[in-house]
């Protein structure tokens, strides 16, 4: 007994000494934080309410994760709604993503979209895979694509090289392509054996000359891949119209400087736009001589601002005649963007797809090009609706690229801009990277395809056609201030060619 108590009076000594120690570390502590905070200058919060003023900055830093899992409703968060991103990730993980006891999407807000569905609906065993569509016919090798959802541009630098490699299989395994992004085209592209699209950025990475121009040797050399089918001139994005693509330094790493051709660890910053391309008939030049050398269908992409640049260049095309027009033009939304950009522009800078995609189908069909260029939807677009939304109008394809980024994981923590990414897709720390499984992550991108595909033609099937590629202006109602819905082809009439 002796024994037991003068152990536990040896214990009871230690945990106070213990207890002391921490109490005289902790005042010790907040007496530094006092003293540091009344001293600066930079914060009049902290000066003024010292250790306390502190707490704000805690607290605006959580409010983020707070609102996202606690206090937003399924419909209320941006950029992605809760609603929104369980759909994804249901479909990606292939389970049933069907909804109970009605939906909690509010019809009334203006702007929203209504199928017009039809008394008499296409049975199942009447629908039909969406037909292919054939860019580029005059091309030496034109190509023939299928599938009615595609991952948009994301370079290898922005993402991850999990991310990029799970990608690639993901699009091999759903018989989609992948936009390369304008960071050039890196081995993981290839690795997984889907069609590529190869992005050229205004800074030209992957295929520049010391110079920063356009090397189209090196061009030559990455259209002779066979996986390469077709080549996209970028001369602005969602996030940022009128601004070029900026990788941070603490992205730019030894691989990712060589596959863009710049020094590792600056700073990546592409210019506005492309050198010597001013005007729509240098823009068309530049597209014959890129053609020429790839000897595959070539485009552009662009966000829709002011429009009489359209009219322009559907002149000029009819001047040059119909070969030299774009094999195809891919609309971004004013809302896109999957990386870095300055709030200026990603908050109010340019028009969103809803508006952009109806002003470009008609303009391509007032001057008879309808047929000729091929349209691509792409900016905030991951669901069946948005996705129907845009064939309604006039599409031939819709991209999404933070559609298939849920589909690889994304949580929506918006550090896509730092190298913080919890879930590896838009880091390159090896440790975070670590928890990104390729091969996990591309049966997920299959998943959100084959759903997608599936929910989409339900769509179509609800309106009477037998495929999305079939859905018209006619088929889809926009809801108006007043409350009521307007028909999408008496807000945009159909065009004729003049």
């Amino acid at each position: 007994m002796e024994l037991l108590s003068s152990i536990t009076s040896e214990g009871l000594r230690l945990l106070s000494s213990i207890f002391v120690f921490a109490v005289g570390l902790g005042v010790l502590l907040l007496l530094t934080l006092f003293i540091a905070d009344i001293t600066q200058r930079r914060d009049a919060i902290r000066r003024n309410y010292p250790v306390i003023g502190r707490f704000r900055t805690l607290f605006t830093s959580l409010g983020e994760f707070f609102r996202q899992y606690f206090f937003a409703l399924d419909r209320e968060e941006m950029p992605f709604n809760r609603a929104e991103r369980d759909w994804v990730n249901q479909s990606s993980d292939g389970a049933d993503n069907t909804a109970a006891f009605g939906s909690t999407n509010n019809l009334s807000i203006p702007g929203s979209v209504i199928f017009v569905n039809s008394t008499f609906p296409t049975e199942e065993d009447e629908g039909i895979p969406a037909p292919p569509v054939i860019i580029g016919p005059d091309c030496p090798a034109p190509h023939e694509a299928q599938s009615i959802i595609n991952i948009s541009a994301m370079s290898y630098g922005s993402i991850s090289r999990p991310a990029i490699r799970a990608l690639s299989k993901g699009a091999k395994l759903s018989s989609c392509w992948l936009n390369t992004g304008e960071g050039g085209l890196s081995p993981y592209h290839l690795e997984g054996g889907g069609e590529l699209v190869f992005q050229i950025g205004t800074a030209n990475y992957g295929v520049r000359s010391k110079d920063g121009t356009l090397d189209f040797d090196k061009l030559s050399e990455v259209a002779s891949q066979p996986q390469v089918k077709m080549i996209e001139l970028k001369l602005s994005q969602g996030a940022k119209p009128g601004k070029g693509g900026l990788l941070p330094g603490v992205k730019v790493t030894e691989e990712i400087a060589s596959i863009r051709g710049i020094p590792e660890g600056e700073d990546s910053i592409s210019p506005n736009g492309h050198p010597g391309v001013h005007s729509v008939s240098q823009l068309l030049d530049h597209l014959g001589r890129i053609r020429k050398a790839a000897g595959k269908p070539v485009g552009f992409k662009t966000v829709i601002g002011e429009t009489r640049w359209l009219e322009e260049l559907c002149e000029e095309i009819h001047r040059r005649g119909l070969k030299h027009a774009p094999d195809f033009i891919t609309v971004d939304s004013g809302d896109g963007g999957s990386g870095a950009a300055p709030m200026a522009l990603i908050d109010n800078c340019g028009l969103l797809i809803r508006e952009a995609l109806p002003l470009t189908i008609d303009a391509l069909t007032r001057n008879g090009l309808r047929k000729r260029i091929k349209v691509i939807a792409s900016g905030k677009i991951i669901s069946p609706a948005e996705v129907a939304r845009a064939y309604c109008a006039g599409a031939d394809f819709v991209n999404s690229a933070r559609g298939f980024m849920l589909a690889l994981g994304c949580i929506q923590s918006m550090r896509c801009n730092k190298n913080t990414c919890p879930t590896g897709i838009t880091t390159h720390d090896a440790r975070l990277q670590a928890g990104l499984d390729p091969q996990d992550k591309a049966v997920r991108v299959q998943n959100f395809v084959e759903r997608m595909r599936k929910d989409v033609g339900i769509i179509a099937h609800s309106c009477g056609v037998t495929h999305p590629r079939a859905l018209t202006r006619h088929h889809c109602r926009i809801v108006q201030a007043s409350g009521l819905s307007m028909p999408m082809d008496e807000l945009h009439p159909p065009q004729r060619a003049t």
